[in-house]
């Protein structure tokens, strides 16, 4: 299998300085690449002059996370890509699992490895620690991470499972598949078009998978900060757009409407916490989704939805109410 090891960049020359040197020493047998979204540092002049044997591809505009993907990987001829944040520290033996998952089992379209936090290396790191989930109301969770909690990594997901969703930090995606699924719907930006694009593949009836027998370490907020109301507001917008985009035309319907109801319990939640900001960018993000309804509803699969698609009803409930912080104990709730 042809594997391009291929990293999104803007404005991230210290993240490359940081981290390329350890993806060129552990992927051996890869092709590297940096698809840069219209730079306005001097990262690309960087990369050419310090790792002349990475291609570089040079976006016309800032597209975000979907976008830039979507325009960079068009020049690239691969069986199998790996999207990699540029603030990822990879490992020694980080490819050569996912190989061997990808040859022996042909259902299987995409699949990460364990993501542990750079900055406290046995704890694992929100963006997909081992794995993601959504519950029924479609709020994405994972193994060794419940909202803002974050497990210790004491082997308790050492294992090669299917999940629901793999995180964008660090994806292996079948070429084929990622075509087939027309890339990241790029009305995203940023933000959940990892969990759209799962979400979507598993409709067509393929697979994603974890792995423990690969992993790295994530800086993670090298964009957007959990403390940013863009962040915010992406994430809610986009959620709704998955939900609309996914699911049954009435089970859509029902789930939208009771997201509604607690996105606005959750800005009331940031009002009396005088996060303001992040208040308004909820609103900000129903009026973009009642703005782009029916675009996202054409966008809908005409093929079968699965219906079981949430591994708990209410993550919400289970944390909030029941004070649950851990997955093992959230699945047996």
């Amino acid at each position: 299998m042809k594997i391009a090891v291929v990293i999104l960049n803007w404005n991230g020359k210290s993240l490359l300085e940081e981290y390329l040197p350890s993806v060129i020493k552990y992927s051996e047998g890869s092709f590297i690449y940096v698809i840069d979204n219209a730079s306005e540092d001097n990262s690309v002049q960087f990369v050419k002059e310090n790792y002349p044997s990475i291609t570089v591809i040079q976006n016309t505009e800032n597209g975000g996370f979907a976008k830039g993907y979507n325009d960079g990987l068009k020049h690239i001829d691969a069986d199998i890509y790996c999207l990699l944040n540029s603030d990822v520290e990879v490992t020694a033996n980080w490819i050569s699992p996912m190989v061997k998952l990808f040859e022996e089992k042909k259902k299987v379209a995409i699949i990460q490895p364990k993501i542990l936090d750079l900055r406290n290396k046995e704890y694992f790191e929100y963006a997909g620690a081992a794995g993601g989930y959504i519950d029924q109301l479609g709020y994405p969770f994972c193994r060794g991470r419940v909202f803002q909690s974050l497990e210790k990594d004491n082997g308790q997901y050492d294992d090669d499972r299917e999940i629901f969703w793999a995180t964008g930090a660090c994806m292996f995606i079948r070429r084929t598949v990622f075509e087939e699924l027309n890339g990241f719907d790029e009305d995203y930006f940023a933000h959940q078009e990892e969990v759209d694009l799962c979400w979507g593949a598993k409709n067509l009836g393929h697979v994603v998978y974890y792995t423990a027998q690969s992993h790295v370490y994530h800086l993670g907020g090298s964009t957007l900060s959990n403390m940013n109301p863009m962040k915010t507001y992406l994430n809610f917008r986009n959620t709704l757009f998955s939900i609309t985009k996914n699911l049954p035309r009435r089970k859509a319907f029902v789930i939208i409407l009771l997201r509604l109801i607690l996105d606005g319990i959750a800005a009331l939640r940031f009002i009396f916490q005088l996060k303001f900001n992040h208040c308004f960018a909820i609103l900000r993000a129903h009026l973009s989704f009642y703005r782009q309804f029916r675009k996202m509803y054409r966008k809908r699969e005409k093929a079968n939805f699965i219906l079981k698609y949430y591994l708990v009803k209410s993550i919400v409930w289970s944390h909030f109410v029941h004070q649950i912080n851990n997955f093992n104990a959230l699945i047996k709730d």
